[in-house]
């Protein structure tokens, strides 16, 4: 009996020792070089938050909550101004596989990564804090902008905003050992810094190398036909955010709505913008949003062409309106003149533009068997669901092509 004692008292103490030394293994994969990844106590945290002061809250998420603090790094004895999320127990999920991955990445069109903390079951990620809201909030939801312009974003605003976006998918598609996914594009994960200068975020999804796969993936189109889940579905979901741009209608409601009252283009257009795109620079940004929303991804551009493509479009509207200037100046008229607002140039006109295909694409194409009320309802519903469980976009990829014929 004594022995037995005796060997069962030695087996805990084996494994207890066995167990610490992997609890400090774990400890030790979590170290990164300082330089790209801190990691911060939670009294840190605490104090950069005051204790997580809800006057401090700059965005609620059903799996996390951020908030505005400063806090010191790097030696810098002022601080910095850095936005923390706090995760819940059901967002810790993708916590590590997320720092993991943005201490990697540097891209002036990334959201930046300064730190973490992990301690006492907290869950907590530090980014470099961009002023001025997200890229939907300008779209669809402009009382949430403290600071707005009396203007809605302009066109050429909206376009540079793109072309960002574009730069920064293209950099995790191509412009890294092994490519990235983001698979969470959407306009509420592009924030806009204080010149209006876009951060891609949101990467609780995002897969480096073969990706592996959700089972809300499987009827992608791409996937559903190669069984390979490809960056082609990030180019549908960048798809998605061209639409919105131009319209200035959430995908998940507004735009399937206009489409049931039997609304097309140029109609759905943002009614600021009609008048200001240059007939050309919009045939092109059009061309771009239906290619992307190609069936299959071989069809879509890559998002290098695209950001080619948007980079062209910007270059049209600007010749257009230098062009226009000039008549409504005069061709006498010094071309030393600042350039008028594009609200006070005359309007431009679309006589002589075709909407078919972007008709076909995002109007008759999604509403060929229309959305009951309920249906209407869960897009909502989906559409309001954290990027841990699912997004707009990968519910567009996987249900709105199960109306087309």
């Amino acid at each position: 009996m004594v022995m037995e004692r005796t060997a069962q008292s030695v087996s805990r103490f084996f494994s207890l020792r066995k167990k610490k030394q992997k609890e400090k293994k774990k400890q030790k994969d979590w170290a990164f070089p300082e330089e790209l990844c801190r990691r911060f106590t939670l009294a840190e945290i605490s104090a950069a938050t005051q204790c997580f002061d809800q006057t401090l809250r700059i965005d609620t998420g059903d799996f996390s909550t951020a908030y505005k603090g400063r806090i010191k790094v790097h030696g810098d004895e002022d601080g910095k101004d850095v936005a923390i999320k706090r995760l819940s127990k059901a967002g810790m999920g993708a916590f590590r596989a997320e720092v993991q991955l943005l201490c990697q990445l540097r891209h002036p069109n990334l959201i930046s990564l300064i730190g973490f903390c992990q301690e006492n079951g907290e869950c907590i990620i530090v980014y470099d804090y961009v002023p001025n809201g997200t890229l939907s909030d300008y779209l669809f939801d402009p009382s949430n902008i403290k600071n707005k312009d009396p203007f809605p974003l302009t066109w050429k605003q909206r376009l540079k905003i793109c072309i960002g976006a574009a730069r920064a998918i293209h950099y995790l598609h191509a412009g890294i050992k092994h490519a990235v996914i983001h698979r969470n594009v959407k306009c509420s994960n592009v924030l806009l810094d204080q010149n209006l200068v876009p951060k891609l975020s949101g990467f609780a999804l995002s897969k480096m190398g073969p990706p592996v796969l959700s089972n809300v993936l499987i009827n992608d189109p791409v996937y559903a036909m190669s069984r390979q889940l490809t960056e082609k579905f990030d180019v549908f979901s960048f798809g998605m955010v061209l639409l919105e741009v131009l319209c200035a209608k959430s995908v998940s409601r507004e735009i399937l709505e206009c489409g049931e009252r039997g609304e097309t283009f140029p109609a759905m257009i943002d009614p600021f913008l009609m008048g200001k795109v240059a007939p050309d620079c919009l045939k092109k940004f059009m061309n771009i949003a239906v290619r992307c929303q190609r069936w299959t991804g071989a069809e879509r551009p890559t998002m290098g062409e695209v950001q080619v493509e948007l980079e062209c479009a910007l270059e049209l509207q600007e010749s257009a309106d230098a062009v226009k200037q000039l008549k409504e100046l005069g061709t006498g008229a010094s071309t030393s003149l600042a350039p008028l607002p594009a609200h006070d140039m005359e309007d431009y006109t679309y006589e002589n533009l075709s909407f078919s295909e972007i008709n076909e694409t995002f109007c008759n194409r999604y509403l060929r068997e229309s959305f009951s009320t309920d249906e209407a309802a869960s897009v909502d519903s989906i559409a309001s669901l954290d990027s841990t469980q699912g997004t707009l976009q990968i519910f567009l990829v996987s249900y709105i092509p199960l109306y087309v014929n």
